[in-house]
């Protein structure tokens, strides 16, 4: 019987690449079903704030895929959260973002897939685009693996090779640089996944497509790969000296803020312009789990594994719904979580499904805590592209030629069901649309980084925003949540 290390010993490696669209993806998820096809039990991360290729590397592993971010949740959390994820497991596969050295604007290393891979003491494999050039790879890689020398990588891997003759030129370029070939992957249009406005599509809108995308994958790692040296290479890391994050742990020692107190005499907030609904009376259980329902399917597909396990350490019963799908939401929902995702995509449909729009409206009209985050927010709009939405938020959404991308640093402007005025979180926006007006009445956050602004809609116990957040940077957002399921 094999028993798998501890998580901070777990054996792991990072897979790298000088700049986006060498082929991480590829080899990181490839990789990571050929090794769960020899039967190893592989944990699937993703350095940054990504969550579409944690979508295929779960389906690859059949584990949930886990983000390691440095900027969100502080270089001291990314040790924790892997041993976390890495429980039970026998092998680590970790894809870098962007290129090897790339991180945080401004922020030097802080965030970048050379700051995580260091912060684990976990070597790199590093994938080369190798299309368009022979013997100057052999410079690439010199620059890279001298350029910090506490970054160790540990051997790379050539991709989009054409022929015999060009790995042979490859091959002894490479010979000169000292670092070892561990793979050599020919073209192979097959395994490529569809890409649009913000990036892959994700494995929940791809179905068998994306089963088929990852076996072909894997295939092409398992054929072109020696990955007994890369599994030897991943037994090289050094041991983590860090206990795992746990929900319940940090719960107990992070006690949420107060909730606030209105003030005497103050009247509610007013709801958005529309149709008012009935309120529907929510059942009390005093005694019992809080539901908090979590928005999911094809249009809703960002969220983090940590906040749902922060919720249920919390007192949560945590349901997932599918807004495409779901007439209502679940029976004796308290509290409304949806997350990032594409509904602009799907904008008919969630417009078509009337009777979970008065649901949701009706849940936010009761008091009830509803946090949103990007699409989360376009749906409770009045409007998305000319369509019904939720009609919670007196705001308009549209698609935009823009792109909105990048880390941000904010502060609660407001109290809400997530946070007291003050409170200070690292986030990361990325859409293709906007709002207007961008901010309600009672503002979400106000941004200090990259320029001043106020973002966002605070109105009754809905907190909406572009912003996401990693909840696991400030545990008590969820205490604070569940707690007021209780008290609306």
């Amino acid at each position: 019987m094999v028993t798998a290390p501890p998580g901070s010993a777990v054996p792991r490696l990072v897979v790298a690449a000088p700049s986006s669209g060498s082929g991480k993806t590829t080899v990181a998820t490839g990789l990571m079903a050929a090794l769960t096809a020899r039967g190893l039990a592989v944990s699937p991360h993703k350095v940054g704030p990504d969550y579409i290729d944690p979508g295929y590397h779960a389906l690859a592993t059949g584990r949930l895929g886990r983000n390691l971010d440095a900027y969100m949740c502080g270089p001291g959390l990314v040790g924790p959260l892997f041993v976390n994820g890495a429980r039970g497991c026998d092998i680590a596969v970790v894809e870098g973002v962007m290129g090897l050295y790339d991180g945080a604007a401004g922020e030097g290393e802080l965030a970048s897939t050379a700051h995580v891979a260091k912060l684990l003491r976990a070597p790199v494999v590093l994938v080369v685009d190798a299309s368009s050039q022979s013997r100057s790879v052999a410079a690439l890689v010199h620059g890279f693996v001298s350029w910090d020398p506490e970054v160790r990588i540990g051997g790379v891997i050539l991709n989009k090779v054409a022929s015999d003759r060009h790995e042979a030129l490859l091959r002894e370029a490479m010979d000169s640089v000292g670092v070892p070939v561990l793979g050599v992957l020919r073209r192979a249009p097959r395994v490529g996944v569809p890409s649009r406005h913000l990036g892959l599509m994700p494995v929940a809108e791809r179905g068998s497509e994306a089963v088929g995308a990852v076996a072909a994958m894997a295939a092409q790692v398992a054929d072109g790969c020696d990955v007994e040296a890369l599994v030897g290479l991943a037994r090289s890391a050094g041991v983590l000296s860090c206990a795992g994050w746990d929900a319940g742990e940090v719960l107990a020692s992070s006690p949420p803020p107060p909730l606030p107190v209105p003030s005497p005499g103050a009247a509610p907030p007013e709801p958005a312009a529309g149709p008012r609904p009935r309120p529907r009376t929510r059942p009390r259980t005093p005694d019992g789990p809080r539901r908090v329902a979590v928005a999911g399917g094809a249009a809703f597909t960002f969220s983090y594994a940590e906040h749902s396990e922060l919720l249920a350490a919390a007192g949560a019963e945590v349901v997932v719904f599918d807004p495409l799908r779901d007439e209502e939401l679940p029976e004796g929902t308290g509290g409304l979580v949806i997350g990032g995702g594409f509904p602009e995509v799907y904008a008919s449909e969630l417009s078509a499904n009337e009777g979970l729009r008065k649901s949701v409206a009706e849940l936010a009209l009761s008091g009830a805590p509803v946090a949103a985050e990007c699409a989360g927010l376009l749906y409770l709009c009045r409007e998305l592209d000319g369509l019904p939405m939720c009609g919670v938020l007196d705001a308009s959404a549209r698609m935009s030629d823009r792109l909105t991308l990048g880390y941000r640093d904010a502060v609660a402007v407001s109290d809400s069901a997530l946070a007291v005025a003050g409170t200070r979180m690292r986030g990361h926006e990325f859409h293709r649309t906007t709002v207007e007006p961008g901010a309600g009445a009672t503002p979400a956050w106000g941004m200090r980084t990259p320029e001043r602004r106020v973002e966002g809609f605070v109105e009754r116990g809905v907190h909406a925003s572009y912003l996401h957040t990693h909840w696991a940077a400030e545990p008590g957002v969820a205490r604070r949540f569940v707690e007021r399921c209780r008290t609306s």
